[in-house]
């Protein structure tokens, strides 16, 4: 399973052929860089001018070139603006934090990246290549056997004719249905394998089998001279589109009135009726292919069989529309989505949404209202290659003024998931252009707090605040519209003809419109900080909690909001706003040079947190039990439901799901974003889970499969899932983080394990004094020469003490007495003299131990320091 996602912004798809009646849209530029201004045309308007067409005409185009030239210069302003507002900010901030906050936007540029090939990803959908493979493997409604070596090749006659001149003339002497055909190829060493693979190559294109023999120069010229050479698959297959030759199927449109007379064999085909090859219809769409085994089984087809005639396949025009014919049977030869085949016939014999279209007042359909349409039906005959191709269609459509339509229709549950995501990303890359417009007041509740919570949002929090403002009032307008009573509606005295005063709005209603949206608007990064827009909100009542820098806080508090090394509890992520992102890289330019210091500074980089918890903390991402291939537990009963609501998908594509996650992992890009987000490796795991979910055709609730699989499959193993990054990249972690070296040098250390001390010498009792001198001595010893071992391990004096006052008493003569064995409290005392000796001699083995130990992991930190001084 593939991805189907390109580099943004998105290009045209190949699926989409024909004229393009649509402006091209790129989605993901940026917004900032060319924003278009719909409310300016109501500056300009000359609809009561008195002049004539043609002076009107230069006029009009004179004052669009002026407002032109307004809108650049505002744009230009508006620009400038931001930058100083990032750069006010910054002055007083210190290298180091100027820095963090430059590699804080480099991380969530990375995960961006992620973010939007995460929403490009679908499932891949069959080609004809891959159709038509199937088609030679399977053999759906074959009319022709060729017999080569007493072995019987089921095959479809237009495809060979149309792939082959020598099948073309050998077919056109037996045309009958199911003709036996005996093969005499001139040609020598072919046998059954590569004849079988010879006939694939004329269904897809490509060879089937490594065969030695097919690198062979003169078989390969032998073959050529005997079978001819074709063309490629995709133009031969447009040859037989429009030629229709050895057709077998007819496809014919009615209502439901008119389905009874409509089912009449003909042995022709009517002007209105189109022409097809079952083989195509059967291979490209399981609607089709369903219903022609159906007819099969029914025996409807040995009537067609016996009279040689095509079959008739009546479809209802209230569910497949009559004009899009063309256009669907187009799609299944050419894997391209052509609209300006769609025929503009009469509304009274069209479709249902046409009709309403002409109900509406609107005139002919857009082209991206005859995608959508088009997508619909694309899904009831389960043809994926002319859904997507829709998709493109509607996606390239997207501008400022279809935007909202859009939105409307992706968010349906008919709707494409795939289309609504683009749209939401074409609100937030042009969020500064749909606020200045009459647009942003069309925006719905459902999709506003979906843009807001976005990280890429390109506007900035003050701007955001201001016209949520303006939306949240112009609602409640509406609102009192609503309620006023019918016989004001529509006069001069209805709000919408006088108007209502900012002074004469409900507050409470306006605070409870703007409720949920206001919430994700970050009022800490709002600039200036002395911003008239937010006091007037504070002032209002809009906002209950004023930004940290308004606290009574440390000094600096406005820098803990924007850094993550500085968190005090106020600390928000800061957006991906483009003029902010530039100013502060060129602020920190600007520093590096003025402070060449910085260059060690970003070298030697400290860290808050330790690095192990670091690493188990942050980048395993809510299922560290995936880094064991056993499961912590097995249940019983594994869950069949997936939150819920998805059904828990078969082992195998659970496999193939957690191999590309795997793969992916493993990609340069993926790696940057772990690398660049030391303290966010959840989030981009969660990237990647659900990028892998999309590809798969499976919602993005069905997360928890990938986070753990073993809850849903308890007794198979998966690997090592886990996320823990093999290769860092150097000089690309944040400023809170440890060096990328520090966990890459000692790798080679990891298997390292110090050798044991050698054993303790034997233990040889000193030469028995005499008794007397004996006490002697040890009364002289006893209060001076007390044992004292290392400092860092105190020596057990209890144990000293019981060790020396236990010894054995010897006798004048010099000689060990023996034991009294008669005496059972001095056995007694003698067996504990004997085994506190043992403890200590192994008290005094464990120290050298442990003291051999420190001085090998010194000699081990020396090292890696080296190392690190060597990497510098």
């Amino acid at each position: 399973m593939g991805v189907n996602a390109s580099n943004y912004p998105h290009s045209f798809s190949q699926r989409v052929g024909g004229n393009s009646q649509a402006q091209q849209t790129f989605i993901g530029t940026s917004s900032y860089l060319h924003q278009g201004y719909g409310c300016e045309s109501k500056l300009y308007s000359l609809e009561h001018s008195h002049e004539k067409p043609q002076d009107k005409k230069k006029k009009s185009s004179g004052l669009a070139t002026l407002k032109r030239k307004f809108i650049k210069r505002r744009k230009s302003n508006r620009s400038a603006d931001h930058a100083k507002q990032m750069r006010e900010l910054l002055s007083g901030w210190d290298v180091r934090d100027v820095n963090a906050l430059v590699e804080e936007y480099e991380g969530t540029a990375a995960l961006k990246e992620l973010s939007l090939q995460g929403n490009l990803a679908r499932p891949d959908a069959r080609t004809l290549q891959r159709d038509l493979a199937d088609l030679y493997e399977y053999k759906y409604c074959t009319d022709v056997d060729l017999m080569f070596q007493d072995a019987c090749f089921p095959v479809h006659r237009a495809i060979l004719t149309a792939r082959c001149p020598f099948f073309k003339r050998l077919l056109s002497s037996s045309p009958e249905y199911g003709a036996e055909i005996m093969m005499d190829i001139n040609t020598a060493g072919i046998d059954l394998p590569m004849f079988s693979a010879l006939l694939q190559y004329l269904y897809t294109g490509e060879l089937g089998i490594e065969d030695s023999r097919f690198q062979n120069v003169d078989i390969l010229v032998q073959l050529t001279e005997e079978f001819g050479t074709p063309n490629s698959l995709d133009v031969d297959l447009r040859e037989l589109f429009d030629s229709m030759c050895y057709y077998d199927a007819i496809l014919g449109f009615s209502s439901d009135s008119e389905l009874v007379e409509a089912f009449g064999r003909t042995s022709g085909c009517l002007e209105e009726d189109l022409c097809g090859h079952k083989a195509v219809l059967s291979a490209r769409s399981p609607f089709f292919r369903n219903l022609l085994q159906r007819r099969i089984r029914t025996g409807e087809e040995i009537i067609d069989r016996t009279l040689q005639t095509p079959t008739r396949i009546i479809l209802d025009e209230s569910i497949i529309p009559k004009k899009y014919a063309k256009v669907i049977l187009h799609c299944m030869y050419t894997d391209l989505v052509d609209l300006s085949l769609v025929l503009h016939c009469n509304p009274s014999v069209g479709s249902l949404s046409e009709v309403q279209a002409m109900v509406a007042g609107k005139g002919n359909m857009s082209r991206a209202e005859e995608a959508m349409e088009l997508y619909h039906i694309a899904l009831f005959l389960e043809f994926n290659m002319l859904a997507q191709g829709c998709e493109d269609i509607v996606m390239e459509s997207i501008s400022l003024d279809t935007v909202i339509s859009i939105l409307k229709w992706s968010s349906q549950p008919y709707g494409s998931k795939w289309v609504y995501r683009q749209a939401i990303n074409f609100l937030c890359e042009e969020f500064t252009s749909v606020m200045i417009s009459d647009v942003f007041f069309e925006l719905s509740m459902e999709h506003l707090p979906v843009v807001l919570q976005s990280d890429y949002l390109q506007a900035s929090e003050q701007d955001i605040l201001k016209y949520m403002n303006k939306w949240g009032e112009h609602q409640l307008i509406k609102q009192m519209a609503e309620r006023e009573p019918n016989l004001l509606s529509g006069t001069a005295h209805s709000v919408n003809k006088r108007g209502v005063k900012r002074r004469d709005l409900d507050i409470e209603e306006l605070k409870e419109i703007l409720s949920p949206v206001l919430p994700h608007i970050r009022i800490d990064h709002i600039l200036p900080t002395n911003s008239e827009i937010l006091n007037d909100a504070i002032k209002r009542g809009l906002i209950s909690t004023p930004p940290s820098d308004m606290l009574p806080t440390a000094e600096g508090g406005k820098s803990y909001s924007w850094l993550r090394q500085k968190n005090s509890g106020m600390y928000v992520k800061p957006r991906l706003f483009a003029p902010y992102v530039e100013e502060a890289k060129a602020v920190l330019d600007e520093m590096m040079i003025e402070q060449t210091d910085l260059v060690r500074l970003r070298m030697v980089r400290m860290s808050n947190v330790p690095d192990t918890l670091y690493m188990v903390n942050s980048s395993v991402p809510q299922c560290c039990h995936l880094m064991s291939h056993q499961p912590i537990s097995a249940p019983s009963n594994p869950p069949s439901i997936i939150a819920n609501e998805v059904p828990v998908p078969p082992l195998k594509m659970v496999k193939d799901m957690i191999r590309r996650l795997q793969e992916l992992r493993h990609t340069d890009q993926v790696q940057r974003a772990y690398a660049l987000n030391c303290g966010e490796g959840a989030t981009v795991s969660y990237e990647i889970q659900i990028r892998v979910l999309r590809e798969f055709n499976l919602p993005d609730a069905a997360v928890e499969l990938l986070q753990n699989p073993h809850k849903f499959f308890p007794h198979e193993r998966f690997g090592d899932e886990s996320p823990v990054l093999a290769l860092r990249q150097h000089g690309h972690c944040r400023i809170n983080s440890s060096p990328a070296g520090e966990h890459g040098d000692i790798e080679p250390y990891a298997a390292f394990h110090p050798p044991l001390p050698p054993p303790p010498p034997p233990y040889y009792p000193p030469v028995a004094p005499t008794h007397e001198k004996h006490k002697t001595d040890l009364k002289q010893r006893l209060p001076a020469q007390l044992s004292s071992r290392s400092l860092s391990y105190p020596c057990n004096r209890s144990l000293h003490y019981s060790t020396l006052a236990s010894r054995p008493i010897y006798t004048s003569g010099g000689k060990l007495m023996p034991p009294d064995c008669t005496n059972s409290a001095r056995l007694a005392q003698m067996q504990t003299n004997i085994t506190l000796a043992g403890h200590a001699l192994q008290e005094q083995a464990d120290i050298h131990w442990l003291l051999h130990k420190e001085h090998t992991l010194a000699q081990i930190c020396t090292v890696t320091i080296d190392l690190q001084e060597a990497s510098r």
